[in-house]
C-alpha cells in the first residue's frame, strides 16, 4: 500500500492542500525497497539523454550548491542508517550506505563528477527543481527531472510559476495567487509539503510526453473486470523549502505508484474515491487523462463495493 491516500473529501476540490511539515518527517523521503531500482534508472535515463534530464541556467550555481550542502545534512541527521556526512575543514566526506559509495569535495569547487544539483539528484528517489526566488515569477531556473507526469524540462526552464502551471485547467484562475504567496511566505526551516495524484495505465515512472507512443496502447479495453490491477493510482509527495542564503526554493517530487487495487481493499477508501472521480469537471478529466478509462474503472470501484455488501448483508 502507498504511504499516502490524498482524497479526504467526498467530492472533487481544487485545492492546495499543503501543510507545514512536521518534526518528525523527513524533508527526503527512503523508500528502500525500491530506492536502488530508482536510482539505476535514473543513472540510466541520465545517460540516455542528459540535457532532457537536467537543465541548469547560467548563474545558478550558488543555488545549486546551497541545495547540495542543505539536504545532505539534512539527509544524514534524518537517516543516519542509510547516509553518513564528515565535515573536515572546507572538505565534505559523504557516504551513501545504500549504494555503496563515497564522494569528498569542497563546496563551490570543481570536484564532483556531475554538476551540483545533477550529482544530488542522483542519491535521492525525489525530483529536484530550484525556483529563483529573487527574481519576478519565480522562474525555473535548476533541475533534475527523471520521473515527471507528463511535462518536461524544455517545456518549462527559466518560466515563471504562473507559466509553469498554465496549462492545468482553472489552476491560475483559483489558485494562483494564493500559490504566489505561499512560495513568497516561506520561512527558513520551515518546509511545507503536499500531495499530488493522478491516474494511468502505466507503472513507469519516467511519463515524459515523447514516451506516449511506448504505452497509449495500454488504455485499449480496459474493463469493469481488470481496472483495479491495469489502472495505477501516481502520487506525488512534494516538499517547498526556502534556501536561506540564495533565496532560491527547492521544489521536491517523490512519485510513488501501485494498482488501484491495492490501495482500495478498505470499503470506506473505495467508496470515497468512486465519489471523487465522479465530480471532476470534464476539463480536468481530459487533462489528467482520465476519460478513457474513467468508465470502466467506476463501474470496478462501485460493483466492487456492491458485492462487498452483498456478502455481508
Amino acid at each position: 500500500m502507498l504511504p499516502y491516500f490524498p482524497f479526504t473529501q467526498d467530492s472533487y476540490a481544487m485545492t492546495l492542500g499543503v501543510r507545514a511539515l512536521s518534526p518528525d518527517e523527513s524533508l527526503i523521503e527512503v523508500d528502500e525497497p525500491h530506492y536502488r531500482d530508482e536510482l539505476a534508472l535514473k543513472a540510466a535515463l541520465l545517460a540516455e539523454d542528459p540535457r532532457a534530464r537536467f537543465q541548469a541556467g547560467p548563474g545558478t550555481e550558488a543555488l545549486q550548491w546551497e541545495t547540495v550542502t542543505v539536504l545532505l545534512r539534512v539527509m544524514a541527521l534524518q537517516h543516519p542508517q542509510h547516509f553518513a556526512l564528515a565535515v573536515e575543514g572546507g572538505r565534505w566526506h559523504w557516504r551513501n550506505h545504500l549504494l555503496g559509495t563515497e564522494t569528498a569535495f569542497t563546496p563551490g569547487g570543481d570536484d564532483l563528477p556531475h554538476a551540483p544539483l545533477d550529482w544530488l539528484g542522483r542519491q535521492v528517489q525525489e525530483d529536484l527543481l530550484v525556483l529563483d526566488g529573487g527574481r519576478e515569477g519565480l522562474p525555473l531556473v535548476a533541475g533534475q527531472l527523471c520521473f515527471p507526469s507528463m511535462w518536461s524540462l524544455d517545456e518549462k526552464m527559466g518560466r515563471s510559476m504562473m507559466e509553469v502551471h498554465a496549462p492545468v485547467p482553472n489552476l491560475n484562475a483559483r489558485l494562483g495567487a494564493s500559490t504566489q504567496r505561499l512560495l513568497e511566505g516561506l520561512k527558513p526551516g520551515r518546509s511545507v509539503t503536499r500531495c499530488n495524484w493522478a491516474f494511468t495505465v502505466t507503472d513507469r515512472l519516467d511519463l515524459e510526453p515523447r514516451s506516449l507512443p511506448e504505452w497509449q496502447h495500454l488504455f485499449d479495453g480496459i474493463t469493469a473486470r481488470d481496472a483495479g490491477e491495469r489502472c495505477f493510482l501516481r502520487l506525488e509527495r512534494q516538499t517547498l523549502t526556502l534556501l536561506p542564503e540564495t533565496g532560491g526554493i527547492l521544489f521536491t517530487i517523490h512519485t510513488y505508484r501501485a494498482p488501484v487495487a491495492t490501495e482500495v481493499v478498505d470499503p470506506e477508501r473505495r467508496r470515497r474515491l468512486a465519489n471523487v472521480l465522479r465530480t471532476v469537471p470534464p476539463e480536468t478529466r481530459a487533462y489528467k487523462r482520465l476519460t478513457p478509462f474513467l468508465e470502466p474503472l467506476l463501474e470496478y470501484l462501485d460493483g466492487e463495493a456492491a458485492s462487498r455488501v452483498a456478502s455481508t448483508g
